[in-house]
């Protein structure tokens, strides 16, 4: 598994000083950023270089308030790895392991068609494959 920890901050609260849900899913993005630059090496400040990898499917459960001060375990691991895709599933917790936040999120490998001008699926190269793989965890192991 790949994982961060991150504090909710006074921007991630509403007046109730619980997680507004959409920082949840810019948490989410940062953890897909970091992970991909700290663990595949591609990171999104290259992503025109590199590819885009934008996420295609998204399944989100809110399971319980994040609430302002407290630190969060931001787990992602890979379900299933395509030829041009990935499923990633991801669980967040908070210091007691309760789970705040947990689902499911599909990225796709995506680069410019030169001849059609057209943003289409491309494979991943061999090398961020392997590196893709090494976090894949069968379903049954969580």
């Amino acid at each position: 598994m790949f994982t961060k920890t991150e504090t909710i901050r006074f921007k991630h609260v509403d007046f109730a000083g619980i997680v507004f849900y959409p920082r949840f899913l810019e948490m989410l993005n940062d953890l897909v950023e970091d992970w991909f630059e700290e663990a595949l090496d591609r990171p999104f400040s290259k992503i025109h270089e590199t590819n885009g990898i934008p996420t295609v499917d998204l399944k989100v459960q809110f399971k319980k308030p994040g609430r302002i001060g407290d630190v969060l375990t931001k787990s992602l691991w890979v379900k299933n790895v395509g030829g041009a895709s990935v499923t990633c599933g991801f669980q967040f917790k908070q210091a007691d392991s309760s789970v705040c936040l947990e689902g499911e999120v599909t990225l796709v490998n995506v680069g410019l068609d030169k001849a059609s001008n057209q943003i289409k699926a491309v494979p991943f190269e061999d090398d961020t494959r392997n590196k893709i793989s090494k976090f894949q965890i069968p379903t049954d192991g969580l």
